[in-house]
């Protein structure tokens, strides 16, 4: 008996998306999750080399809280490269400018810090608000396994449609064979008129022969 280890290659990759919301919680367990989604830990399949993980949405980031006093403790700082040029904003001054900052800063920290971080960054959407333009991305899948089912059903459904019998083929809710409800009343019309033209004939005849008598 032989075993063979299976490992994951770029040609397999499954990628979806997620959805994270950050109203109400605190930063870092918002920041761990997005982190762990964008690194593929949740998946069976799970290789630290491969940027095999999902695409994920962080909404509400303007609502995410800290707790305890970090909020008016923590301190972001900055500096340009030149001398005297450090800078630095408070939490709270930097939520009022721009909440996204805030989170992006704290998942980018959670993420190796080489090329695959930095490419895995680039998969992370945050949004201050609960709206997003990714409803398309959600409703289905981006890799290759999604690409090969879609198509795989689209296959399927072409085969069964050519395996039926023309007589089968229903166009628009009705058989071929079967008369149209259009058709019907048109039949149906037509019926009631020779009806009343028989009607008035045989009425004339009636008519004519009580004159002749």
């Amino acid at each position: 008996m032989t075993t063979k280890t299976y490992r994951l290659s770029a040609k397999q990759f499954d990628r979806r998306w997620q959805v994270v919301d950050a109203g109400g919680r605190p930063l870092g367990r918002v920041a761990s999750e997005a982190a762990r989604l964008l690194l593929g830990k949740h998946k069976p399949d799970y290789e630290p080399h491969l940027p095999m993980g999902d695409y994920v949405i962080v909404i509400n980031a303007a609502a995410v809280v800290l707790t305890g006093n970090k909020a008016q403790q923590k301190v972001y700082y900055r500096h340009s490269g030149y001398p005297g040029n450090l800078r630095q904003r408070t939490f709270e001054e930097q939520m009022e400018r721009d909440p996204r900052k805030v989170l992006e800063r704290a998942i980018r920290g959670m993420l190796p810090h080489t090329r695959l971080g930095r490419e895995l960054f680039r998969h992370l959407r945050v949004y201050s608000g609960a709206d997003h333009p990714h409803e398309a991305q959600l409703r289905a899948g981006t890799g290759a396994r999604a690409r090969r089912r879609a198509a795989a059903e689209a296959r399927a459904a072409e085969a069964a449609l050519a395996e039926r019998p023309p007589e089968e083929i229903v166009e628009d809710g009705v058989a071929e064979d079967e008369p149209t409800v259009d058709e019907a009343t048109v039949d149906e019309a037509a019926a009631d008129e020779t009806d009343d033209t028989a009607a008035d004939a045989e009425e004339a005849t009636d008519d004519a022969d009580e004159n002749d008598e």
